[in-house]
């Protein structure tokens, strides 16, 4: 029969790259495992089970990207949350977004970025800022830098 264990750290290995959690990749290794066991005809040739399971793998780790990037994370209410603390995180909200308007166009473009698409990777943020990958680390600590001595200034430290 088949080594489990060996044929699921060759599926794992190969979903490295779709920069999963490792509780997640175990989940779709383990999803294609069980797609194998309910349809056991999809495999013709038993000699090809490596195969087969990486590219049913592959695919399903491709379908939870894309429908995670759907869902958009509500924050869980806080069981401290009074009016006077909402009231409190809006306006600290607004003077963090007022902040951002002020900063040059470049680090105002890659706060949004950072706030808004937080999956992308330096070598993605790069390509959306055309800079080179190495140089996002530093910009990203300037703006930063300079994001939070205009909130100090402002009162929000």
């Amino acid at each position: 029969m088949w080594d489990v264990n060996a044929v699921s750290a060759v599926v794992l290995k190969a979903l490295k790259a779709y920069r999963l959690s490792e509780a997640d990749a175990r989940d779709v290794c383990q999803d294609a495992w069980l797609e194998l066991l309910r349809a056991p005809g999809a495999l013709r040739d038993e000699a090809k089970l490596r195969a087969w399971l990486t590219t049913t793998a592959r695919r399903r780790a491709l379908r939870m990207i894309t429908r995670n990037r759907r869902e958009i994370p509500r924050p869980l209410p806080d069981a401290e949350t009074t009016p006077e603390s909402e009231v409190i995180r809006a306006e600290r909200d607004r003077a963090l977004w007022m902040a951002v308007d002020r900063l040059p166009d470049s680090h105002r473009r890659l706060i949004r970025l950072l706030a808004h698409r937080p999956e992308l990777s330096y070598a993605q943020i790069a390509g959306e800022l055309g800079i080179s990958p190495a140089s996002v680390g530093r910009v990203r600590r300037r703006c930063l830098d300079r994001l939070r001595r205009m909130l100090a200034k402002g009162g929000w430290a």
